[in-house]
């Protein structure tokens, strides 16, 4: 089987069998497509051909490129490679990995970024409640940081997903199903926006099913979401470092510093593994080592 078509057989494998995220697949895409090309210009068609060296050579010199690349970048594409080696080896189409001895990097996690709960008010509040795109943009940032929902969830809500008994139906990465409820500051904003707003922004458009339009009736995209995450966070004078995944994040930090239990918060979240969502848990030990070094009369030299 040559290169690419082996590439072809595994990117159908991940679609079909595995059910990855469109983001996800377009990743593995791209550094497969990497990939395969440098074989290529190495005069290398055949997987049954490429060797341990072969592989930590391409990873030496994607390493190498200008500008470097991140850790994370290099580790997904170790990943991405590995996984298209052991695919070929569980499909009979070669009998040896040439990446069973490779090593992902170690890559450094980064603490998310959560806003303090006034800031949380103060952009909840930023968007006009008298102009029909402010009532909207209310209930799209109510809604974000009622749920902890990601912002491609969102965007991909229909009109049925949302209940009249306070839940929500989000769809997470791998199109699993979740249901999370919707405190009465979101509800009500939202029912807001279903009443006095969505009819006309969806008699502008094409028919269409999802809970949030723009101006012209058109579902809105991600990139609009964040330029209203952006522009109320002008509007509140919020100089934090504020992306689409802020409001998940301060979700999930107020949520345990609230006492939530750590489970309950990767239910809601949507993680596949609570130590994803253990990573919330360092920044509540961060508040709770600032309360104590101010507070406690032993605590400061």
């Amino acid at each position: 089987m040559r290169l690419d078509r082996a590439q072809e057989v595994y990117v159908r494998h991940l679609t079909i069998e595995r059910g990855l995220s469109e983001h996800t697949l377009a990743a593995y895409q791209r550094d497969l497509d990497a990939y395969v090309a440098w074989l290529q210009g190495e005069g290398i068609d055949d997987p049954a051909l490429v060797t341990a060296d072969t592989v930590g050579r391409f990873i030496a010199d994607r390493a190498s490129a200008e500008p470097a690349p991140a850790a994370s970048s290099l580790a997904r594409l170790q990943s991405s490679v590995r996984g298209l080696h052991r695919f070929l080896v569980r499909e009979g189409v070669v009998d040896d990995d040439p990446t069973h001895r490779m090593r992902p990097p170690k890559v450094g996690r980064n603490l998310p970024r959560a806003l303090t709960i006034e800031q949380v008010e103060r952009l909840l509040a930023a968007p006009s409640p008298d102009e029909p795109v402010g009532i909207r943009d209310r209930a799209l940032l109510e809604l974000l940081y009622a749920t902890g929902a990601r912002v491609s969830e969102v965007v991909n809500l229909d009109v049925d997903d949302v209940s009249h008994a306070e839940l929500l139906r989000l769809r997470g990465k791998g199109n699993k199903e979740r249901i999370v409820p919707v405190g009465s500051f979101a509800r009500a904003a939202l029912d807001a926006y279903l009443t006095r707003v969505r009819p006309t922004l969806a008699a502008k458009g094409r028919a269409s099913a999802r809970l949030f339009l723009g101006v012209r009736g058109a579902p809105l995209s991600r990139q609009s979401v964040w330029l209203i995450i952006r522009d109320a966070a002008e509007k509140a004078q919020v100089n934090a470092d504020i992306s689409p995944h802020t409001l998940r994040h301060s979700f999930a930090t107020h949520l345990l510093q609230g006492g939530a239990d750590v489970r309950v918060v990767q239910e809601l979240l949507g993680h596949a593994s609570v130590a994803t969502t253990q990573i919330y848990t360092h920044i509540s030990v961060d508040a709770l080592r600032d309360v104590y070094a101010t507070s406690h009369p032993r605590a400061r030299s």
